[in-house]
């Protein structure tokens, strides 16, 4: 099973605490990088979380928000300190005989002076558990969404890997033609300068050229880096840095293929080749 690095993912919770909303967005990342932003109220859980989910991601950056809106009726009721208040009268009274061109504070300047007022304490404990399953939730959404866009990065790969398997097919048959040609190419232009030239040593140096033009070992590493790429598509680790290296070493057999070949009809074909691999090697860049 094979799993993207792209995935979005998510999800809200309400209750008498207020509302929470996770959202997990990830992109391409060479290693795992996993951010998150949490309000101050559920910092203590970053590390929680952040285990939970390198447990189900391997690859990719991945941002984690969560957001909470707390509801009128959560944060409890407002309470005077009527010790600190009457504190701050004094001062204030001090404050206006000693200076008498001082102007009074209104009502609520008063209120927000630090200690005047006291918020009743909230109990998180609710919220806190609502975001450990509300993450549960968002988690495995992203999981699902990320392994539904790998499963189509497969497909996509075992196709190209038949189209692959088609061409060097078609490279081999063509090459087998070839020696032919460069049998009858060769003792045509003897025949054009008019010179007798010992069948042997023609043989010998037809032997010289085919030897130099051969791809039949290319034709073999290709097919079984083929191969490979289909048994690693099935296995159920992550498996993108396996597959963008086996897409170095098919790129390599298809550059030599190019090199090598002397007619147009194997150039063509190697260059449908490297086209395929190109467009499997974008693709495995997003694969984890």
């Amino acid at each position: 099973m094979i799993r993207s690095m792209t995935g979005y993912a998510r999800s809200e919770s309400q209750g008498p605490w207020g509302r929470l909303s996770w959202e997990m967005r990830g992109v391409n990342h060479r290693y795992l990088d996993l951010q998150f932003k949490l309000p101050d109220d559920f910092r203590s859980l970053e590390n929680e979380f952040r285990n939970q989910a390198t447990a189900h991601v391997a690859r990719g950056k991945v941002e984690c928000g969560l957001r909470y809106q707390r509801e009128a009726a959560a944060g409890g009721s407002i309470s005077i300190d009527e010790t600190r208040l009457l504190d701050v009268r004094a001062a204030l009274g001090l404050i206006s005989q000693t200076l008498t061109a001082v102007a009074l504070p209104d009502a609520l300047k008063v209120l927000s002076y630090p200690g005047v007022t006291r918020e009743e304490s909230l109990d998180t404990a609710p919220m806190l558990k609502a975001a450990r399953v509300l993450f549960d939730e968002t988690l495995k959404d992203f999981t699902d969404t990320r392994t539904r866009e790998g499963q189509r990065l497969g497909e996509f790969l075992v196709e190209r890997c038949d189209a692959l398997q088609v061409l060097a097919a078609h490279v081999r048959d063509r090459y087998a033609q070839v020696r032919g040609l460069w049998w009858e190419r060769m003792r045509g232009r003897a025949r054009e300068l008019g010179v007798e030239v010992d069948p042997l040593r023609l043989e010998q140096e037809l032997v010289i050229v085919l030897q130099r033009l051969d791809v039949e070992e290319e034709i073999s590493r290709l097919l079984s880096h083929l191969l490979e790429v289909r048994a690693t598509l099935d296995r159920p680790e992550p498996v993108g840095r396996r597959l963008d290296f086996l897409m170095q070493e098919l790129n390599r057999e298809a550059n030599t293929l190019s090199s090598k070949s002397q007619d147009a009809e194997m150039t063509r074909h190697a260059v449908e080749m490297k086209v395929s691999i190109e467009q499997m090697r974008e693709q495995v860049q997003n694969i984890e």
